[in-house]
């Protein structure tokens, strides 16, 4: 007999048919922890990645230790990007994010003390960025595959978007707090980040994710063991392997990749820009703001975006941010340059879900770390390089004629990705849905 028959009136029909309704996200609390524990970290961690290059110069005196220790620790999150999408398909993901946090934790709350005790040097300093390079790449690994466990699949995207709003929130808020914290005492930031790793780390062991399979306060089961045979390195090279072999996975993550690499510079470029104009610090720092700003009115936009075939929101993307660039290359002031980073941002939350849609919600949980892994390496790589290559080109030629240079980039990339039938034949998939979009 039909559940709507069991019970006169239709009573247990309408029960069932409730229960059967996802809590909204507001209400989910596995989310709320998850989500909360982030806000506080990436906050933290805005925070001391400004305040952290002030140390250094402050405590050495020399640009070029400062630029060491950031080299350090990009080097470190690029090296062991692979590896941390094998440890998240193979080890409880929510143990996982508890050693990150933690670990960050002791890291920055060792500034702390050696600061306080007048013993901090630079040898500690390189070591801190290594810990928090190496933990980088595992903790956004983790995370992403983390909401999947607390997050019904048709409130994904929807989740998705709350993580943006996080991250250019924390973008936007950190650094003028790492420096406001700084003028009070050298150590202040580092005790703030330590604190807000702390919260987070009580979020995430409250946290009860559960997976198809399990019940409430059961752990996401790891994924099988590897295959006998399987070298370490062949595991942990699995997911490029599977995103070459793929040439959906291929198209989207070379398209995207490139497209990181053209706009990371962006923040550079125009703080070279507008120092050559004399502009004040504090006016450079309101035009670098408007990124963050934009991201956070992007947000809002995701859902409308989603409605466009994928296709058309890449080729948008692209083809827009050639045109901004070009924009940006006008030597107008600081709040012309924010106002362009505004907009070149608006479309970027979108994109960035669109990557879970089109791509990780296509592969099996059990290879999914590693092939966000992968992606976000190839991104790190792309924006290392792309950056690099700016800074050299910056004492050469002048802002604008690279800004043009990496616009007519977009434009080359733009017309063969057009030309591109089977890019140009990128669908939604059908079970992502029209509602969770």
């Amino acid at each position: 007999m039909p559940e709507s028959d069991a019970r006169d009136g239709g009573g247990e029909a309408v029960t069932t048919e409730r229960r059967s309704q996802p809590v909204p996200l507001g209400r989910n609390r596995g989310f709320q922890l998850l989500w909360t524990g982030s806000a506080f970290s990436t906050l933290g961690l805005e925070t001391a990645d400004l305040a952290f290059p002030l140390l250094v110069l402050a405590v050495t005196g020399s640009p070029a230790a400062a630029g060491l220790v950031g080299a350090v620790q990009m080097t470190t999150a690029l090296v062991l990007g692979l590896p941390a999408g094998e440890l998240a398909d193979r080890f409880d993901r929510r143990a996982l994010l508890l050693i990150v946090e933690s670990s960050r934790a002791v890291a920055v709350g060792s500034i702390v003390v050696a600061q306080l005790t007048d013993e901090l040097v630079l040898a500690h300093l390189l070591a801190v960025a290594a810990v928090m390079g190496a933990m980088r790449p595992l903790a956004a690994t983790a995370r992403m595959l983390l909401i999947r466990t607390v997050v019904p699949p048709e409130q994904l995207t929807a989740a998705l978007t709350r993580e943006e709003v996080r991250i250019n929130g924390a973008s936007l808020a950190g650094p003028p707090l790492g420096g406001a914290l700084f003028a009070v005492g050298r150590a202040v930031p580092f005790l703030a980040t330590t604190l807000t790793l702390v919260v987070s780390v009580v979020c995430v062991a409250l946290m009860r994710p559960k997976a198809s399979g399990t019940t409430d306060g059961e752990a996401a089961p790891a994924a099988p063991p590897p295959q006998e045979g399987s070298s370490a390195l062949r595991r942990i090279l699995g997911g490029i392997a599977l995103v070459w072999r793929n040439p959906l996975l291929r198209r989207t993550t070379l398209f995207t990749a490139v497209m990181n690499s053209a706009t990371a510079p962006m923040i550079l470029i125009v703080v070279v820009q507008l120092q050559r104009q004399e502009i004040s610090s504090a006016l450079i720092g309101v035009a670098t703001a408007g990124l963050a700003l934009g991201g956070l009115a992007g947000a809002a936009l995701v859902t409308r975006l989603h409605r466009l075939p994928p296709a058309a929101l890449m080729l948008g993307q692209a083809g827009s941010v050639a045109v901004l660039l070009c924009l940006l290359g006008l030597s107008l002031g600081p709040w012309w340059a924010a106002g362009v980073l505004f907009l070149t941002m608006l479309a970027v939350p979108a994109m960035r879900v669109l990557v879970d849609v089109v791509m990780f919600r296509q592969v099996p949980d059990e290879q999914r770390g590693r092939v966000i892994s992968a992606v976000m390496t190839l991104w790190g790589l792309g924006a290392a390089g792309g950056t690099l290559l700016a800074g050299v080109l910056l004492d050469f030629l002048s802002p604008p004629v690279i800004l043009i240079a990496i616009a007519a980039l977009l434009a080359v990339v733009f017309f063969a990705a057009l030309a591109s039938r089977d890019f140009r034949a990128t669908a939604w998939p059908a079970e992502a849905g029209r509602s969770d979009r």
